[in-house]
């Protein structure tokens, strides 16, 4: 699904979205939930983009339905994996998750990755501005490029209303809060969650506490 004019949602992860931004080097952002690395390559082929064209893969944050397929997409693709400092012990299996993430990683278990860069200290990559936004996780990050944010589960869309994720899958929600504040100040006029549809922002960032 295009979302500008070089931003998309990909389909094949519809529910807990991917997103592909083709600036000077394509750029993948997270990797789905387990089981759709295939159906995201096929995708990628359906668009003339062969695996080898994706230069990066960004991680928005440690959760099993973004990480899913990084160890076969980077396998595949031979892309540079980014992801926070915070975040890439639990990636690694290194930490535990808490809660019910912690027993959804028993359930699923995901190959790990080879080798993950901790995002660069002045937080860019290309034209892709890091924004640390922790709550959800510790080491949440959402990503600006151009006037689209890429929200990561720092907010979720319904209906074409933006909504604070459930507090209880996040790791801290009143620090969650505070992120979501932080990025209103951001001139971005689209916002691209992992759950639910990219929506345009209007106006003012108004969202329900």
């Amino acid at each position: 699904m295009k979302v500008t004019g070089d931003v998309y949602a990909l389909d094949a992860t519809k529910g807990n979205y991917a997103y592909l931004i083709l600036s000077e080097e394509i750029i993948l952002v997270d990797t789905g939930r387990p089981g759709q690395g295939k159906a995201i390559l096929n995708e990628l082929k359906s668009m003339n983009i062969k695996p080898e064209d994706i230069k990066h893969i960004l991680i928005t944050h440690h959760d099993i339905d973004h990480i899913g397929n990084l160890a076969l997409l980077e396998e595949e693709t031979g892309a540079s994996i980014w992801a926070s400092k915070e975040d890439i012990p639990y990636i690694y299996g290194e930490k535990n998750r808490e809660g019910i993430k912690r027993f959804l990683s028993f359930i699923f278990r995901i190959k790990k990755p080879g080798k993950i860069n901790p995002f660069p200290e002045d937080h860019k990559i290309g034209d892709i501005s890091v924004i640390p936004t922790p709550g959800h996780t510790p080491g949440h990050v959402c990503l600006v490029y151009k006037d689209v944010l890429f929200a990561g589960d720092l907010v979720r869309t319904s209906k074409g209303q933006i909504e604070p994720m459930q507090s209880f899958i996040n790791w801290d929600t009143d620090l969650s809060l505070e992120s979501i504040k932080k990025v209103g100040y951001l001139p971005f006029k689209w916002i691209c969650p992992a759950h639910g549809g990219p929506v345009k922002r209007n106006g003012e960032w108004n969202i329900n506490m």
